[in-house]
């Protein structure tokens, strides 16, 4: 392969790590997410002398997703940025290295989409903010589940924790967060498609269980402002999606129990599932909560995989 002077930064290639992400953070269904600092996906990305977008390898994906730069989320996602900016002109040549699991509800799709966008918008001199690559990245979600959801991909691209206060228009707010607020995540290797998770929600509810819900919503983003951890616990509470997600995740419940017994601040489903995650003052307690519930798992004969990690403030890097 030919590797070409990039046509305005003037780099030939470069390599992105972009991280996973916990949507919803349990009641804000759609509208709230935040980014970890591990897992996340690798991209490098090549500038050639053939115009279009391909993709050459995929590694870490156990042959699951597609090289078809149509029907890729991280090439789709780049087409639609090159189209816009009129430079359809440009090569491009992306190597997707999956470094987190598919499906874990960790944003998975997400993380390896905004890589490409931010590999292909740092090759071309940073042509758009950070903010305005959020609409390319929901191509790429819309492709993967079905629905262009922001609730991963702004975080993911952004970092911190967001508010998608509206999708018509989009209006993405980033939100403080708590010093010393750590995160413990749980991917049980079990199977919970995000389509299949999607179409188990109602389409209607009470009012009475949107009413507790809104104040939810509400609470969690006061205690974020107010610094207030206590605040954020109470508020953390899902009546409208957990009920039905919680049955695709095993021992839910009783993982929930133990977390809070361990000194969680909180518990519930990261994205559709079947990760789980769990607040905590500090880092240690989140390290003991995923080694507790990783051995309760065993039990089971469910394999598992943790992580714990502080809020990611800063998004996607450049890593070569």
């Amino acid at each position: 392969m030919d590797i070409i002077k990039s046509p305005i930064k003037g780099a030939g290639s470069i390599k992105v790590f972009a991280p996973a992400t916990v949507a919803n953070v349990v009641c804000g269904f759609d509208v709230l997410g935040f980014a970890v600092n591990a897992p996340g996906d690798e991209v490098v990305m090549r500038i050639t002398g053939k115009p279009g977008v391909t993709i050459s390898k995929i590694t870490g994906d156990n042959g699951k997703l597609p090289l078809s730069a149509d029907k890729n989320t991280v090439s789709a996602s780049v087409q639609h940025y090159l189209k816009h900016i009129n430079r359809t002109d440009i090569g491009v040549d992306i190597e997707l290295h999956k470094k987190m699991p598919i499906g874990s509800g960790l944003g998975s799709s997400s993380a390896s989409t905004v890589a490409g966008l931010f590999a292909i918008n740092s090759l071309l001199d940073n042509y758009l903010t950070p903010m305005e690559l959020v609409p390319f990245a929901m191509k790429g979600e819309e492709l993967a589940c079905g629905y262009g959801h922001a609730d991963n991909v702004a975080p993911a691209i952004l970092g911190g924790f967001v508010l998608i206060r509206s999708y018509e228009p989009l209006d993405i707010i980033k939100l403080p967060v708590p010093e010393g607020l750590y995160c413990a995540i749980v991917f049980p290797d079990v199977d919970v498609p995000t389509r299949d998770a999607r179409q188990m929600i109602r389409s209607k509810v009470l009012l009475k269980d949107a009413v507790v819900q809104w104040g939810n919503v509400a609470g969690l983003v006061s205690g974020l402002f107010m610094n207030d951890i206590d605040l954020i616990g109470r508020s953390m509470k899902d009546v409208l999606v957990e009920p039905t997600r919680s049955i695709l995740i095993p021992d839910f419940y009783k993982m929930r129990e133990m977390a809070m017994e361990m000194g969680a601040v909180s518990f519930g489903i990261s994205g559709s599932g079947p990760s789980v995650f769990a607040f905590t003052r500090d880092e240690q307690t989140a390290a003991t909560i995923t080694q507790k519930i990783q051995q309760h798992l065993t039990g089971l004969n469910i394999a598992s995989y943790t992580y714990v990690s502080a809020v990611n403030q800063q998004g996607p890097k450049i890593i070569g």
